[in-house]
């Protein structure tokens, strides 16, 4: 998982019991252990090497725990506010570059997925969009009506 600790606090603290239970179910005793384990080594490292973009800051508590400590305003109220939090935050964190899964050289160094045509076309629709109109002819225009009479 991409930021455990965050997702403990963003959405598994508004599950129910029930769906806390399912979701270990699912994992399994091992998968429940890796699931400590990787939320402690986390704890460690946000409260070594903070991260900017985290809504969260870690401290110790004096008992010697690790706490977070939530910026005013991004108190998380509810379950589904958390939700979109959290979807919110990995969407940043990916584009931004940061996810460790995912292979962004597979899609920067792919021109298939270059769109030229869409680039081209925008710059000249900015070119024209700055054009100032102008009169082309010798001297003045006149008689100009703004109305095409043919």
């Amino acid at each position: 998982m991409a930021d455990p600790l965050l997702y403990d606090r963003l959405v598994r603290r508004f599950m129910s019991a029930s769906e806390r239970e399912r979701e270990d179910r699912e994992r399994g005793y091992s998968g429940i252990l890796e699931a400590d384990l990787v939320r402690s080594e986390a704890k460690i490292e946000a409260l070594q090497h903070p991260d900017p973009n985290s809504p969260m800051a870690y401290r110790r508590a004096p008992n010697g725990s690790i706490v977070a400590v939530e910026a005013e305003d991004e108190k998380v109220l509810d379950k589904e506010e958390g939700w979109r939090m959290w979807v919110d935050y990995q969407t940043q964190r990916f584009l931004r570059g940061e996810d460790q899964n995912f292979d962004y050289s597979a899609v920067d160094e792919n021109d298939e997925y270059d769109d030229r045509a869409e680039e081209d076309r925008s710059r000249l629709d900015q070119y024209f969009a700055q054009e100032d109109a102008e009169y082309v002819g010798e001297g003045t225009p006149k008689g100009e009506t703004g109305i095409q009479d043919f």
